[in-house]
């Protein structure tokens, strides 16, 4: 999945819910982080690494919960670092990945209609 907008130069500056048209390259950036996430076994590698006890997770901790092979994992594991959602640290032979939680919040943020914003942050 090469060119996969990274979530940073993803996330346009107004909300396609904001009540103002998208801009076409803005609405092609977010598309793209959001392709990323629109797998199954993606979702669940976010969820398997933001529930793990530190945080974090290598390949080898998430090959048998996902139930795929080590070279599937590691291509979702690339898509979704790419995209911006997982910071990867590497140390000795293993790599670790680890949720941007900035990342994910501004997706949240723009896929949330601005009413609900409003009232979410003042609570």
């Amino acid at each position: 999945m090469e060119g996969v907008p990274t979530a940073k130069t993803a996330t346009p500056a107004v909300s396609p819910l904001a009540g103002e048209p998208i801009k076409r390259a803005d609405a092609e950036r977010l598309a793209g982080v959001l392709k990323a996430v629109a797998d199954p076994a993606r979702l669940r590698l976010l969820s398997l690494i933001q529930s793990a006890p530190e945080g974090e997770a290598s390949v080898s901790d998430l090959t048998a919960p996902l139930g795929l092979s080590q070279p599937t994992v590691s291509h979702h594991l690339r898509i979704l670092t790419e995209a911006g959602l997982l910071e990867r640290d590497k140390r000795g032979v293993w790599a670790y990945y680890r949720l941007v939680p900035s990342a994910i919040a501004a997706i949240a943020d723009l896929l949330t209609p601005p009413r609900k914003r409003a009232t979410k942050k003042t609570r």
